[in-house]
């Protein structure tokens, strides 16, 4: 089974006939001990840190369809390298333009993935309310302003409604987490553990839902909630929204709650917080272990996994453009 591989230490990538070697660098920039990757292991990379590596490299990385994922010092996601698109649909393409460009169908499917989002952000919520954390209040105004969704006609509308339900749900946060105070939302940089944390799981998030996006014809360039910009895949932002709080806060929960991260895994600097190597490391585990994790999918019939979950999402969501079946977004049932 393919991984993914994280590159948190600057280096040089190079093809060893069919075998990719990765030399790290130390902090003067002198070479460590390399290490070899098969070729057939890869799914993609994420790289962290300064990388080296050449033109030819890239050619037979789009050859293996593995793509390479960048973020910069402030874990800011930066660019993709993807390899060439072999789902390639002029079929979708156009049916993808036409449901944005109708006013009406961008707003319905738009309405379904904040739909979704709250539902699964409300499904946290009661997951531990039942638990002893006293969050009637989130939920009650939450659901209360969740009400207000069906009635919006415009994508701003929409989006300043979504803009309440996140800001009260993230008030939770501080109930729910023991030794840590996310305060109000900051990036750009995060202010503090939790929100570093958030910053650096949905950059994880975006990344992950571009993949997938990627292994199906539909164009990541063209979205219904997120206006499309110039170089920006604004698909993964739609789609991400509804596994966020699936994925993305639940890991944060647990590895907070279970202090399997601490304050000596963040670097506090003047207005800003982000996640040392060693943080990066252990989140980035628990992420894939989240990843990884399956449930038994009452549709399907069968165990599938949070990775395979956002892909079956795209597909959903590409039948309903070709008009074969109408799209209904996951809501979280457990």
């Amino acid at each position: 089974m393919k991984k993914t591989f994280y590159l948190f230490n600057p280096g040089m990538l190079e093809r060893k006939d069919n075998t990719l070697k990765f030399t790290p660098f130390d902090s003067e920039e002198n070479p460590m001990q390399p290490r070899y990757l098969p070729v057939e292991d890869v799914s993609e990379f994420y790289v962290f840190g300064s990388l080296r590596a050449s033109s030819s490299l890239y050619n037979f990385l789009g050859q293996k369809d593995i793509a390479v994922h960048f973020f910069d010092y402030y874990e800011n996601y930066t660019g993709s390298f993807m390899p060439r698109d072999t789902l390639l649909s002029g079929k979708v393409l156009l049916a993808q333009t036409a449901a944005y460009q109708n006013k009406r169908k961008r707003v319905e499917i738009a309405h379904k993935f904040i739909d979704a989002a709250v539902w699964n952000m409300l499904m946290n919520l009661n997951y531990y309310n039942r638990r002893g954390k006293e969050l009637d209040e989130q939920i009650a105004k939450m659901k209360s302003l969740a009400e207000i969704i069906p009635n919006t006609d415009t994508i701003p509308e929409l989006m300043g409604i979504e803009g309440l339900i996140r800001q009260e749900y993230y008030t939770a946060f501080d109930i729910i987490l023991n030794d840590f105070n996310m305060s109000s939302r900051t990036k750009q940089p995060p202010e503090n553990e939790v929100n570093a944390l958030i910053s650096f799981g949905n950059m994880m998030c975006y990344s992950e839902t571009l993949r997938a996006i990627h292994q199906t014809q539909l164009n990541p360039t063209i979205s219904y909630l997120h206006t499309p910009g110039e170089r920006r895949y604004s698909l993964c932002l739609d789609v991400s929204e509804i596994f966020k709080p699936i994925i993305v806060d639940r890991v944060i929960f647990k590895v907070l709650n279970k202090r399997l991260i601490q304050e000596q895994h963040f670097d506090h600097k003047l207005n800003s917080c982000l996640l040392n190597q060693n943080g990066k490391k252990i989140y980035v585990k628990a992420m894939e272990e989240r990843y990884e994790e399956t449930f038994k999918h009452r549709s399907l019939g069968r165990n599938v996994s949070y990775k395979h979950l956002i892909k079956l999402e795209c597909y959903k969501l590409l039948k309903d453009l070709l008009g074969l079946e109408e799209y209904k977004p996951f809501k979280m049932y457990w």
